[in-house]
């Protein structure tokens, strides 16, 4: 093995170089260099702070951020070269700055450290993704008003067990999606409150003897709040994983809706039709059309679970304070973060392309006897007993199964032989409209309730 002789930051503490397997094989920079951006911002409010408490001189500081801001255009441009002898994103961009601007560069680090650097930088990246993926989010929950508020009055069966269960609306289907994401919606602004807090200043581990200001560094990054304990500060990393956390519970909802689609559009059901940009074709079988969108959000949730394991397992055993085990934190917090903005945004493009199928749902919701309940809550509002009722209409379920009609097609005659009780008002509520439309409550599933629902969805939307 040969060893590299470029020059390190840290070098002086060492007699020979970084065998270049090790140096490979601990340096981040192929997966950190994306932080880039949030590096600089640190740098310059860090370099700007340095100079209001008189550690740097104002022209010090004016070449600093010349520096930071010559350098921001070489990677934007793509002309900055990424090395792996420098392990990071942050020695990168120091180093640069230092060929620039000489010296002066050297001093940019005063009163700081990688530890507290990386944290910020991770804090400052996340805050944006949150946002971007809130973003995200919303325009999904705004697809799903749309059609819910489309289908408000269309009749599809209620499931529990996979079973026909009652009559439901398309469009009450639509906001139990709306509702699951609106929890994962509260839960990241909760978590971005977290995020949002300051680390930069608790240096290595004990903080720093120079006169630094950190309420000025916080506030010109935009940082809510201040971490307090510099060991804590540098070391727990346990934001990511709240994030994480909350990315697998929006891919579990997507997963579930995923799941739904993926039965509704096959033959079987033929509830829905996706649309051709979101499903492929079978390389043998020349009329499949598979619904691979919904299938690979499925997966991807399985990877996101993954990673959630992963950094708290990462972080389970950690002594205080800052361990070289939390560069494993990036990678999955990245790939979550990859995965979950591809997901909503595929399934927000994808909701408006769905077709409904209104009779095929239709007759799916007659077929399996799903105002059976409706037909209990009659008998018992005639003042039969709910066991007795609940006996009743089994026994007209069976007489439906033997003859080959769904309740709502049996004559009065019929259903009387089972009960007297039952006269010719009973299918006021055995049709599947009046079912519907007879759970007309707060989060009832009757098209007026549909309506209303998706008018508090838009308010909520806008707020």
């Amino acid at each position: 093995m040969s060893n590299q002789s470029i020059d390190k930051p840290w070098g002086g503490r060492f007699n020979e170089p970084t065998d270049a397997f090790v140096e490979a094989f601990t340096a981040s920079i192929g997966f950190d260099k994306r932080l880039y951006k949030h590096d600089i911002a640190g740098s310059v409010a860090h370099a700007q702070m340095l100079g209001k408490v008189g550690v740097l001189s104002a022209d010090e500081v004016a070449q600093i951020l010349n520096g930071l801001e010559q350098v921001l255009g070489e990677i934007e441009r793509g002309e900055f070269e990424w090395s792996v002898a420098l392990e990071d994103v942050h020695m990168n961009i120091e180093a640069r700055l230092t060929a620039l601007i000489g010296d002066v560069g050297k001093k940019l680090h005063t009163g700081r450290s990688r530890n507290d650097q990386v944290a910020t930088d991770i804090r400052l990246y996340l805050r944006d993704e949150i946002d971007a993926i809130s973003a995200e989010l919303k325009r999904l929950q705004g697809a799903l008003l749309n059609l819910a508020e489309a289908e408000a009055d269309t009749i599809m069966p209620g499931f529990t067990h996979l079973q026909t269960a009652q009559p439901i609306t398309f469009g009450h289907h639509m906001l139990a999606w709306f509702e699951m994401l609106k929890r994962d919606a509260g839960r990241l602004v909760d978590c971005r409150k977290r995020v949002n807090s300051l680390p930069l200043g608790s240096a290595a581990l004990a903080g720093t003897t120079y006169p630094i200001d950190r309420e000025f560094t916080a506030k010109a990054l935009g940082f809510e709040a201040i971490c307090e304990n510099s060991l804590d500060a540098v070391s727990d990393r346990d934001f990511a994983i709240e994030f994480v956390a909350a990315a697998s519970l929006i891919m579990t909802h997507l997963s579930r809706a995923s799941e739904e689609l993926i039965l509704w559009c096959s033959a079987q059901f033929n509830f829905i039709e996706l649309g051709d940009s979101f499903c492929t074709g079978s390389s043998i079988m020349p009329q499949k059309k598979n619904p691979d969108v919904p299938e690979l959000i499925r997966g991807k949730t399985g990877r996101i679970n993954g990673h959630l394991v992963c950094l708290l397992t990462l972080m389970k055993g950690q002594p205080l304070a800052y361990n070289k085990d939390n560069q494993e934190d990036k990678e999955p917090l990245f790939d979550t973060i990859d995965n979950l903005r591809g997901s909503l945004k595929v399934f927000a493009d994808m909701i408006p392309a769905i077709k409904v199928n209104r009779e095929p749902m239709r007759e799916a919701a007659i077929r399996g006897f799903s105002t059976a309940t409706d037909l209990a809550d009659y008998l018992v509002r005639k003042g039969v007993p709910f066991r007795d009722a609940h006996e009743i209409v089994g026994k007209s379920v069976n007489y439906g199964i033997e003859q080959g009609k769904d309740l709502g097609e049996m004559t009065v005659e019929e259903l009387s032989q089972f009960s007297d009780t039952i006269q010719q008002d009973v299918f006021d509520v055995l049709t599947l409209e009046g079912s519907v439309s007879a759970r007309n409550h707060l989060g009832g599933t009757a098209p007026q309730q549909v309506r209303k629902a998706v008018l508090r969805g838009r308010t909520w939307l806008a707020g």
